[in-house]
């Protein structure tokens, strides 16, 4: 499987509304601590613009609620999936990413045949507070020995100028979230990330 090399991490449908007519093709939606019937409605308004625009959509955490909303990829973290039934996300026919900070987080992921992994926090980020240091490029470059064929998201404190160095690692995919959702302008600071990634798409 092979993901667009720019990965979109917001927390609510209004950004998927407002960027990904942009061209972006790869964005998670990731909302914490809503209810039931509010992460429906995001997701609903989710899927909408993406089947529009062709943006392949990553629902975080809730894989009952993306299998009863017909939605194809799911994103957990360690917690999530220790929790998780895989055999009924796999039942469903929903591909599944995986988060990993640690060589033990990164056996447990394999373990689940993930379609894609996830390593950070490549640099520090603002975005919430990690008990692991960051991760550096020369991990990725190790991750990516374990993992390879399936794709590596590399994730934490990027921005386009740290790009080059992250793909030459050899991660296949960069995921942002605040780099963008705090600019000034999302907008121009989206499109930044698509033109950048071009070479690798």
């Amino acid at each position: 499987m092979k993901l667009d090399p720019f990965y979109l991490i917001v927390d609510r449908a209004g950004w998927i509304e407002r960027l990904v007519p942009l061209g972006v093709k790869l964005v998670q939606l990731r909302i914490k601590d809503r209810d039931e019937a509010t992460l429906r409605t995001e997701i609903r308004r989710a899927s909408d613009v993406c089947t529009v625009h062709g943006c392949q959509l990553i629902i975080n955490d809730y894989w009952r609620l993306a299998i009863e909303e017909g939605c194809d990829f799911v994103h957990l973290g360690q917690e999530d999936l220790a929790a998780a039934d895989l055999l009924a996300i796999k039942y469903a026919g929903l591909k599944l990413g995986l988060s990993t900070h640690d060589h033990t987080e990164l056996e447990t992921a394999l373990a689940a045949e993930p379609d894609y992994v996830a390593l950070g926090p490549i640099y520090p980020t603002s975005l919430k507070k990690m008990k692991w240091a960051p991760q550096g490029l020369e991990r990725i470059s190790a991750w990516k020995r374990q993992v390879a064929p399936i794709p590596l998201v590399a994730i934490g404190g990027l921005n386009p100028d740290r790009l080059d160095g992250v793909f030459e690692a050899g991660a296949d995919c960069a995921a942002v979230v605040t780099d963008i959702t705090l600019n000034a302008d999302p907008e121009a600071r989206t499109q930044q990330w698509i033109e950048k990634t071009n070479r690798w798409r």
